[in-house]
């Protein structure tokens, strides 16, 4: 009976817990996939923001086309998106403003919270989006959206 018991003794001792060591390189792994993770879901998060602000220069740009066809022309650079708002108090002011062109109560602003550029000569327009970045040019997520694309 002494034999067995002093064998199983040793192996009673190591399924006691882990080393310092050991939970170390547990650690350092549990590190390296959570980084590889969390950088594509980023990534994956600024993508779904690119595609959101694509989405609403398109609504922004069916709430135009419905002003244009009740007014003749499209809101001027000076009279901006906010004639979709309100009816415009500068430049020619629209006769047969039938608006508001947008549920919201105020122009939307892009998925980082930067408002619209918007310009026209009434008859042409562009919006634009200065990407992730919020300045003009760059690449990839930093790149500009413009509903001329």
């Amino acid at each position: 009976m002494r034999n067995r018991r002093s064998r199983l003794r040793p192996a009673a001792r190591a399924l006691k817990g882990m080393t310092f060591i050991e939970v170390l390189v547990v650690m350092v792994i549990l590190a390296l996939i959570a980084g590889i993770v969390g950088t594509q879901l980023l990534e994956e998060a600024e993508k779904a923001r690119v595609r959101a602000t694509t989405i609403q220069i398109k609504a922004l740009e069916s709430a135009l086309d419905l002003y244009r066809l009740h007014n003749s022309a499209y809101p001027t650079t000076e009279q901006g998106l906010d004639a979709l708002i309100r009816k415009p108090e500068v430049g020619t002011i629209p006769e047969s403003w039938q608006g508001p062109y947008l549920k919201a109560n105020a122009v939307p602003r892009d998925a980082w919270k930067h408002p619209y550029g918007y310009t026209s000569d009434g008859h042409t327009y562009e919006i634009r989006s200065l990407g992730a970045d919020g300045a003009e040019g760059g690449s990839e997520l930093d790149k500009d959206i413009s509903s001329k694309d």
